[in-house]
């Protein structure tokens, strides 16, 4: 008699859902993003068989190089930054479908030549492929792409999908934000725009919806009566490296607490979606960040800068000596505030924020601190005592989640001290997270939006944040220094209410 064949669990989920076979363009494509992430990623995508059947790619650029020298230098960029070890046969087979398109993207003859490349894709195939822009370029040439691409008619197509994946920063204020919408909402549709935020790519960012609403033990307790504050923390080790040119014009609340930290409260804070599509996901974010207070600058937040101290193992310069830096910077390099989103689940708890280059290390996180008990009755000689318990959802650098609790030290007495229950992605599922910009530019082949920023969202974040530069602009509260090496400024901790601490860096 045969045994039966027994189904392998570990199979379920990894099927792979058919995408139309599609031709990306990289704007932007012979630069920094490209080189890291989008070149390496999508040879992964390739590496896992998770690219459609048929892929094309064209990298769009000023450099005036022919295919074949592209095509070599994507191979190195792949082999130099890819998570595993290019497999020469799956990198060949990748790089035969490469173009390479030269010119300036106000040139009206670039998008000629485009449209050339991607009609010869088709006809060559027999079939009509879906497009998938990608502007991997400054944010000046956003508005300008999506407009040329209108204006040649790439925006529009009977037969195939058109989408437009925008990089970050979308503005730079408020007023920036609604004009650079409105130029593209003229030549797009808001369901062919994905404004990406790589942060929402993260394993641990996605898994926070996973344990909000699929363990019956923490929907009970997520609310104004258990929570008692919340930490979301988002710190860096490193300088501004050859990036001064960018990072002064824009600062800490820009780069990172406008759009990856608000996103991160958005989904922590959400009530369930109805379902886990698109617009409802981001129905209920924008309802949040709705509801966050308007944040009085002066009280609320505390902007920093870097002195010289000591950084990855070394004395290191502060932020004003570092190359490319204008002697008399009033840029922050350190950003804290205090928030609240004032509804009914969450009214009255404080959400903390800080983000920062320079610091002790290199950790992204959301701590959780849940009200004490009622009743210490375990306090003894030689014992911490009972602490609140944590739940804390760590990003980076080691992702996964982590619960304090209270437990009973070995031995004759009632002494207590906290345990941690930990759960790390890598021991846990015996495999490597893929990177997040594999799994965004999966979707928006896809065209699965839930993980992308919709125009009402980018907006919304805009007007909690846009008061506070202008208050910081009028120079209050005033700049002040903490140094290389250290976990931020002193001033960070006249943000915390009575008993709030924040967690070490």
């Amino acid at each position: 008699m045969a045994v039966a064949e027994q189904e392998n669990p570990l199979i379920e989920g990894l099927e792979r859902l058919p995408i139309h076979p599609t031709t990306m363009v990289i704007f932007g494509g012979t630069g920094d993003l490209a080189h890291r992430k989008l070149l390496p990623a999508i040879y992964n995508l390739a590496h896992e068989g998770a690219l459609p059947e048929r892929f094309n790619l064209i990298a769009v650029s000023r450099s005036d190089i022919p295919h074949g020298d592209y095509q070599q230098m994507a191979r190195e960029s792949i082999e130099k930054h890819s998570r595993r070890k290019p497999d020469p046969q799956v990198l060949d087979k990748l790089l035969e479908n490469v173009r390479y398109v030269p010119g300036v993207f106000d040139d009206d003859s670039v998008y000629e030549r485009l449209d050339e490349t991607l009609k010869q894709f088709d006809k060559e195939a027999g079939i009509e492929f879906n497009r998938l822009f990608y502007l991997s370029t400054a944010p000046a040439f956003f508005a300008t792409i999506v407009g040329k691409l209108g204006a040649h008619g790439l925006n529009r197509h009977e037969r195939a999908e058109i989408r437009v994946v925008i990089e970050k920063p979308f503005g730079t204020r408020l007023e920036e934000a609604l004009e650079l919408n409105r130029q593209v909402l003229s030549e797009l549709d808001e369901s062919q725009v994905f404004r990406i935020d790589h942060y929402l790519g993260k394993e641990t960012v996605q898994n926070m919806l996973a344990f909000r609403f699929a363990n019956g033990m923490f929907e009970p307790i997520w609310n104004r009566n258990y929570i008692d504050y919340v930490q979301i923390t988002a710190s860096e080790d490193l300088g501004v490296g050859s990036r001064a040119g960018y990072y002064d014009t824009s600062g800490a609340l820009r780069d990172l607490v406008e759009n990856h930290m608000m996103q991160l409260l958005a989904l922590l804070c959400m009530e369930p979606p109805v379902t886990f599509t698109a617009d409802d996901v981001r129905d209920e974010k924008v309802k949040v960040l709705h509801a966050i207070k308007p944040v009085d600058a002066p009280t609320q937040t505390v902007r920093g800068r870097y002195t010289a101290g000591m950084g990855e193992g070394k004395e290191v310069p502060g932020y004003l000596e570092e190359e490319g830096v204008p002697s008399d910077s009033q840029t922050e390099t350190y950003a804290a505030l205090r928030l609240e989103v004032d509804n009914w689940r969450w009214a009255g708890i404080p959400i903390y924020m800080r983000t920062g280059k320079r610091l002790a290390r290199k950790v992204t996180e959301i701590a959780i601190t849940l009200k004490p008990v009622p009743h210490l009755a375990f306090e003894s000689q030689g014992s911490v005592g009972v602490q609140p318990n944590q739940l804390v959802l760590t990003m980076q650098p080691n992702e996964g989640v982590s619960l304090s609790l209270g437990a009973k030290i070995p031995g004759s007495r009632m002494r207590i001290r906290p345990v941690n229950m930990e759960f790390l992605y890598g021991t846990a599922f015996l495999s490597q997270s893929p990177e997040a910009y594999e799994r965004l530019i999966l979707d928006a082949m896809r065209g699965d939006a839930t993980l992308f920023t919709r125009d009402d969202e980018v907006e919304a974040q805009w007007r909690i944040i846009d008061p506070i530069l202008q208050s910081w602009g009028s120079g209050e509260p005033p700049l002040v220094e903490y140094a290389a090496g250290s976990a931020g400024p002193a001033e960070a901790d006249k943000l915390l209410e009575a008993g709030d601490k924040w967690r070490a860096i």
